[in-house]
C-alpha cells in the first residue's frame, strides 16, 4: 500500500514472474533487485554474464577507460577489450575517440531494441535454412532398418526447455489432453501461450481437462482460462507436481527442486521427464482419473 501512495514518477510497475502478479516498486528502493531482474532479462537476449557486467556498468556511469571497468568489474584486462569490442559489434558500446581510449554505452532502450531486433534476425535465418535443411536430410541415403516403437525417457531443465516441450506437446496432441498443473506452474504456462492452445485445441472436439490446486491464484488464473473442464483440487493436491498427458501416448512430469533455494537462487529449480513409457503414462492416467472424480461435486469452472 506504500507505493500506492507514492507520486507516480517515483513508482515503476514491474511483473514478478515469481509470483505471477504485477507490483508497484518505488525506484529509490531495491537497486540490487531491480539489476538482477535487468541482468536476467540481457541474458535471455544474449549476453554473457561478463558482458552484462561491463555494458550495465558503463550505461550506469557514463564513458570510461578499459583499465578502469577491468579494475571495477575485476576482469583481465584483455578480456576487458575483448568483451568491449564484442559490445560494439552488437551496437551496444561505441569507442569515444580520445587519448586515452575510452568507451560509451549505448542508451539502454536503444540497447534492448538492437538485442530484439538481432534476436528476430537469427530466427528469421533459420526459419529460411530450416526446407533447405530438411530436404538435405531427406536426401540422404536411408538404412534398411525396422522401425518399432521404443519407450524412452527425455530429461529438461529451466523453464523455457519446459514451456516449449509442453507446447511441443499440445500441438501434436489430437484426441485427450489432460493437465494437472500447480499453482506455480500454471502461471508459467499461462504466460507461455501453453493455455491459448489448449483453448485452441478444445474447439477441434479433442477432450482437453485442466485440473489446479486451489488457491486465489489458481482461481483468479483459472476464471481467464476459456475451457469447459477446469476444476481445483482440495489441500491434498498441492503436494502433487505438475504433469500434461497427452492421447495417452505421452507424459511430461515437472519437478520443482524447492530444496535448493536461497537468497542468492530466491527461485526453485525446475527440471522435467519427457517419456512414452506406457506403464508410468498408466498410472498418471490413474491418478489424474481419481483426483477428477473426488472433485465432481465442486463447481466446475464452465465458459464458452
Amino acid at each position: 500500500m506504500e507505493a500506492i501512495a507514492e507520486e507516480p514518477q517515483r513508482v515503476v510497475k514491474l511483473y514478478d514472474e515469481h509470483t505471477g502478479l504485477w507490483r508497484l516498486v518505488r525506484k529509490d528502493k531495491g537497486p540490487l533487485k531491480s539489476i538482477e531482474t535487468i541482468e536476467i532479462m540481457l541474458r535471455r537476449l544474449g549476453l554473457s554474464k561478463n558482458e552484462i557486467r561491463v555494458y550495465v556498468y558503463l550505461a550506469r556511469f557514463r564513458e570510461r577507460k578499459a583499465s578502469e571497468i577491468s579494475e571495477v568489474l575485476n576482469l583481465h584486462r584483455t578480456e576487458t577489450y575483448r568483451i568491449l569490442r564484442d559490445l560494439e559489434k552488437r551496437g551496444l558500446v561505441s569507442s569515444v575517440f580520445e587519448k586515452p581510449l575510452k568507451f560509451i554505452a549505448t542508451p539502454f532502450e536503444r540497447a534492448i531494441d538492437a538485442l530484439i531486433e538481432a534476436k528476430k534476425l537469427r530466427i528469421q535465418r533459420l526459419e529460411k535454412r530450416k526446407k533447405d535443411l530438411i530436404s538435405i536430410w531427406m536426401s540422404l541415403p536411408k538404412p534398411e532398418v525396422e522401425l518399432e516403437r521404443k519407450e524412452v525417457f527425455q530429461i529438461l531443465e529451466g523453464e523455457e526447455q519446459i514451456n516449449l516441450k509442453a507446447i511441443e506437446i499440445i500441438q501434436n496432441a489430437q484426441r485427450e489432453v489432460n493437465v494437472f498443473a500447480s499453482e506455480e506452474d500454471l502461471l508459467s504456462l499461462y504466460h507461455s501461450g501453453f493455455i491459448d492452445r489448449m483453448e485452441r485445441l478444445s474447439k477441434k472436439n479433442s477432450y482437453i481437462r485442466l485440473l489446479t490446486n486451489d488457491s486465489p491464484k489458481s482461481r483468479f488464473f483459472a476464471e481467464k482460462i476459456r475451457l469447459p473442464n477446469v476444476k481445483h483440487a482440495l489441500s491434498d493436491g498441492e503436494d502433487i507436481p505438475t504433469f500434461i498427458l497427452a492421447d495417452q501416448e505421452q507424459l511430461l512430469f515437472i519437478i520443482r527442486k524447492n530444496n535448493e533455494k536461497n537468497e542468492k537462487t530466491p527461485r526453485a529449480k525446475i527440471a522435467a521427464l519427457w517419456t512414452n513409457y506406457e506403464a508410468f503414462i498408466r498410472a498418471l492416467e490413474k491418478l489424474f482419473s481419481e483426483l477428477w472424480k473426488v472433485e465432481e461435486p465442486l463447481a466446475v469452472v464452465s465458459q464458452s
